[in-house]
């Protein structure tokens, strides 16, 4: 399996993922110029996206699903409350395939399973995405880790997780207090610290890689999301940890 953050943060989300002759996306939310350039920088089309997976109804989740769908004839795959919620910035699409929360998704040689989590949207979901040898996981836009979080999770041989912002920078920054409220909230997004937390959790010899992904540009800098992880990681010598950027692609990378 192998996979690339197109980009990751406050301006836009989505995440290819190939394993076999399968392709997707999880989340769209650039445009769908973007979508199609930052592919391209990884050497794949969007012609090969067997479906997009989406999370949430955000707009730094969807913005580009919708013409994605419709001129690509992509099927997108959202849970009733995702759809719902963003009907009107989606619009309508052809191959619209709706899912229960939890429910484990067949998308040819890829299997997806949804799990929730805390946001201030309708149903969100994280997935865990599997091609029978080896699992990634996703989970971003949670303002708390569960239980269910965590052990869906567990045996991930990679990981993309919120590392969203840190404390102190959150406080002493230029949000208003509400927003700050907000962000800290448990329909908001993790901090550093929570964040290293649910990853101590889950690092073993089974995980390969850790992306640090969704970093605030006003409240986090990846310095400290990475000082934050490398405790959690310390006696683990085999995980890598990689930080996602909101501009560019990374490289396409094996699990």
């Amino acid at each position: 399996m192998r996979f690339s953050i197109l980009g990751s943060g406050s301006r836009g989300n989505s995440v290819f993922i190939e394993s076999g002759k399968t392709a997707i996306l999880i989340d769209a939310g650039f445009s769908g110029k973007e979508i199609h350039n930052r592919l391209r920088s990884i050497g794949r089309d969007l012609s090969e996206i067997r479906a997009l997976c989406i999370t949430h109804e955000h707009n730094d989740h969807i913005c580009g699903v919708g013409v994605i769908a419709r001129r690509c004839g992509i099927p997108a795959y959202a849970n009733p409350g995702t759809f719902a919620g963003g009907d009107k910035k989606i619009g309508k699409i052809g191959n619209r395939m709706e899912f229960e929360t939890g429910n484990i998704l067949q998308i040819d040689d890829l299997e997806v399973r949804s799990f929730r989590i805390s946001h201030d949207t309708s149903d969100p979901v994280g997935f865990v995405v599997s091609d029978g040898k080896v699992s990634l996981g996703y989970c971003t836009d949670t303002g708390q880790v569960s239980r269910l979080i965590a052990t869906r999770l567990a045996e991930c041989n990679g990981l993309i997780l919120e590392f969203n912002h840190n404390l102190a920078m959150l406080k002493n920054g230029p949000y208003p207090l509400p927003l700050q409220q907000r962000v800290r909230s448990s329909q908001g997004h993790l901090c550093n610290e929570d964040a290293a937390e649910l990853l101590a959790q889950l690092i073993g010899d089974h995980l390969r890689i850790a992306v640090l992904a969704h970093l605030s540009e006003t409240n986090n800098t990846p310095e400290l999301a990475r000082a934050a992880a490398l405790q959690a990681v310390a006696e683990w010598g085999n995980t890598s940890l990689v930080i996602a950027s909101q501009e560019k692609s990374l490289p396409l990378t094996e699990i």
